[in-house]
């Protein structure tokens, strides 16, 4: 059984993390790196069934988040998607290319989050001050960079302030949004389409696809086990904590948008600072501040993800030799992989300044969306494993579910990747 486990070599971060923090950050990089960016795109594909493209990923996202609930229980590492690949698959190359996948869609998710904050603080400077978008990134991205290295505990509980800041954002418009439209509730019954019309459906699983960018951060919390303390109790507590509370604030969002003509919420690049100076007698500048902290929460939460990761896979020998003992190398002073982190922000300042949003956006999905196929294969496998007994089973403590959980969860995923575009 031990054979294929990967494990850590040396121990050398820090279990500082509690489930409070640990659900924070996962709110973190999930609300600031979708709704505060790509409600506008969402809406203006969907329309009316936006909220219907929110539910369908976050449909997909439960049955996979219920297997990366199981494997970090019995695998709490950092680089966590590699460690389950290679446990499942017995495959240390499998587990370097999942790895690199993971760490790729960090890296393309945080280039996203740092052009839609750019758009943020360019409409919010604009009055004043008339500043390059390219310079707005690269100087964002070192502020972000800097807080990723400064200690876990420090990182985290600055994200946990900035995730407090912007859920209350998204209560104000939501608030703002029934309060000044009561009709909006009459419209609830409208965002289910119904009609089996191929393509009226073919159009939300389109916006599901870009929806689903919206939920990605679950599957990030996974990778700073190795600093949350009792991660096989905390863990999974903490996964389906962070997907109830963001599925519920992403549909009433999505309901809320709608009293904003579709084609102005598209071309927008602060989308939800026009929702909140149409639903409110605040200024938009107000959510546009809120959204420039979002999407910096969102930043520093990603940076933190793929700089773990990177470190995983040199710590437990994944990528061998002296680059591996590089970007495993830990500052003693920090407590931080400062080598990894800071390779990882040279790739999505490059990234951020030569793609745009919505090709960004689409592309993370697809490889999150590609690594949820083969986690869920590969607790598949592992269950398959034990019930022909060629691996032990795991304790009670651990938290498990049905085999088809992983197998719905396969599916669900593949279908999203390849009819969603």
């Amino acid at each position: 059984m031990t054979s294929n486990v990967p494990a850590p070599r040396t121990g050398k971060l820090k279990r500082r993390l509690s489930l409070i923090l640990v659900v924070l950050y996962g709110l973190g990089v999930t609300i600031g790196a979708g709704i505060y960016v790509l409600i506008g795109e969402t809406a203006a594909q969907a329309g009316i069934y936006a909220p219907m493209a929110f539910g369908v990923s976050a449909m997909v996202m439960a049955f996979s988040a219920a297997t990366f609930s199981e494997f970090v229980g019995r695998l709490p590492l950092s680089a966590g998607e590699s460690a389950y690949i290679q446990f499942g698959f017995g495959s240390r190359m499998m587990a370097l290319i999942v790895g690199c996948i993971v760490m790729l869609a960090g890296i393309v998710s945080s280039a996203t989050i740092s052009l839609g904050s750019a758009g943020y603080l360019a409409a919010l400077l604009t009055p004043v001050l008339e500043v390059d978008r390219a310079w707005l990134v690269l100087l964002i991205l070192l502020f972000v960079t800097l807080i990723a290295c400064i200690g876990i505990l420090e990182s985290v509980a600055f994200a946990a302030v900035f995730t407090v800041i912007e859920i209350g954002g998204l209560i104000a418009i939501i608030a703002g949004g029934f309060l000044t439209q009561p009709d909006l509730i009459s419209q609830l019954p409208s965002v289910v389409p119904d009609t089996l019309d191929g393509e009226v459906w073919a159009t939300v699983l389109s916006a599901s696809l870009l929806a689903f960018f919206a939920f990605i951060g679950f599957e990030d919390m996974v990778n700073v086990a190795e600093e949350v303390r009792d991660p096989e109790r905390t863990m999974p507590r903490a996964i389906f904590i962070t997907l109830v509370i963001a599925t519920s604030l992403y549909f009433l969002v999505a309901i809320a948008v709608l009293s904003v003509p579709l084609d102005e919420l598209a071309a927008s690049t602060a989308p939800l600072g026009l929702v909140f100076g149409a639903v409110t007698n605040l200024p938009p500048a107000v959510v546009s501040a809120i959204a420039i902290i979002a999407t910096f929460n969102g930043i520093v939460i990603q940076v933190i993800m793929a700089s773990r990761v990177l470190y995983g896979m040199g710590d437990q020998g994944t990528i061998p030799g002296r680059v591996g003992r590089l970007l495993a190398f830990v500052s003693e002073r920090t407590g931080t992989p400062i080598v990894a982190t800071a390779f990882v922000a040279v790739i999505i300042a490059v990234l951020a300044l030569n793609f745009d949003i919505s090709g960004l956006a689409t592309l993370t999905s697809q490889l999150i969306l590609a690594v949820f196929v083969l986690v869920n294969l590969a607790l598949v496998r592992v269950k398959w494993r034990e019930r022909k007994g060629s691996i032990e089973p795991v304790g009670p403590h651990i938290f498990q579910v049905p085999i088809m959980i992983p197998v719905l969860g396969a599916v669900l995923s593949l279908c999203l990747l390849v009819f969603g575009h």
